[in-house]
């Protein structure tokens, strides 16, 4: 067998293995279309535990945290703890985020239990909007 012959028989084999990944991503995307369509139209939806992702459209996040600051104008931030387990060793972690919060009344103050709601943006860092305070720091 040639050069040429070997160079004819390699191009013809990743054709057709071009052709087998097309057929495959083909099939895979229309059953991906017919899932989506299924999900929107509500038969199987996925349950509210699912994680983020199952979360409708529109239903805004929802966060309880520590004020930890509360010093500038209309603004505090808040510290949200949550607990999992470690993906591995499977040890309760506690991690905790910062979230800065619009207070339009300037009526939270440092070490209350609050409650936040994801809004637009309204400045660099502020996407949330204080709810209610849940409860007074002594």
């Amino acid at each position: 067998m040639s050069k040429r012959e070997r160079a004819a028989q390699r191009a013809a084999a990743k054709a057709e293995a071009r052709r087998r990944k097309k057929a495959a991503r083909r099939r895979w995307r229309l059953r991906e279309r017919a899932r989506r369509k299924q999900a929107a139209t509500g038969a199987g939806a996925a349950p509210a535990s699912a994680g983020p992702q199952a979360r409708p459209r529109g239903r805004r996040k929802v966060r309880e945290g520590v004020v930890t600051s509360a010093r500038a104008d209309k603004t505090i931030v808040v510290r949200v703890e949550r607990q999992q387990p470690h993906p591995v060793y499977g040890k309760i972690v506690r991690t905790s985020k910062k979230f800065h919060a619009h207070d339009e009344r300037n009526e939270a103050r440092e070490g209350d239990v609050v409650r936040i709601v994801e809004s637009r943006p309204l400045s660099r860092l502020k996407r949330w909007r204080l709810v209610e305070i849940l409860e007074r720091a002594r």
